[in-house]
């Protein structure tokens, strides 16, 4: 896997758009931790359970169903990531805390899988396409995100820093025996 970052260059409301997606998938990993608490003591919770509850937030919330489907599927699954470190760490015994999952309240990243976005094939910009109203970003940096088939970028990550937005991609390539 090969990881390019570029930093965002956009106007304000889009900005306010990337914070709104960002919240939003903040709320669907705690609601996702939430009904793991809730539902753990009566029934076996697993990774498809938590994508199932992820379907049923999209249909109780409007905020909820503006953004991606596939953003709100990652999503569920960085709560049971954190959920199943906890149970690896209680299986494997060990030593010291065993890093129960907490709540979120400072998350720096939305993530597309591979639909909720696309690249413009002449020039640096990706157009995020879901309803929060994130449109077109243009990408600042040296390399090329063209020489890449879209097919092989598997993840899309924009995130918050202090100084700025900044996109990566997630690209799945061969590594070379040297």
């Amino acid at each position: 896997m090969l990881v390019l970052e570029y930093k965002v260059k956009a106007k304000k409301l889009q900005f306010l758009a990337i914070e709104e997606a960002i919240k939003t998938t903040q709320f669907i990993r705690n609601k996702c931790l939430r009904y793991w608490m809730d539902a753990a003591r009566e029934a076996k919770i697993d990774r498809f359970a938590l994508n199932k509850y992820s379907t049923e937030l999209r249909n109780e919330f409007k905020f909820v169903a503006n953004l991606n489907s596939m953003a709100v599927q990652s999503s569920a699954e960085r709560a049971w990531l954190a959920i199943s470190r906890f149970y690896d760490n209680c299986k494997n015994i060990v030593s010291g805390k065993k890093g129960y999952p907490r709540f979120q309240h400072d998350n720096r990243s939305v993530e597309y899988k591979t639909s909720g976005w696309k690249l413009n094939p002449i020039k640096r910009r990706i157009t995020i396409t879901d309803k929060k109203g994130i449109g077109e970003l243009k990408l600042l940096g040296k390399w090329d995100i063209q020489t890449y088939s879209v097919k092989s970028i598997k993840r899309v990550r924009i995130i918050r820093r202090a100084d700025g937005y900044y996109c990566q991609f997630c690209i799945d390539v061969e590594a070379l025996d040297i």
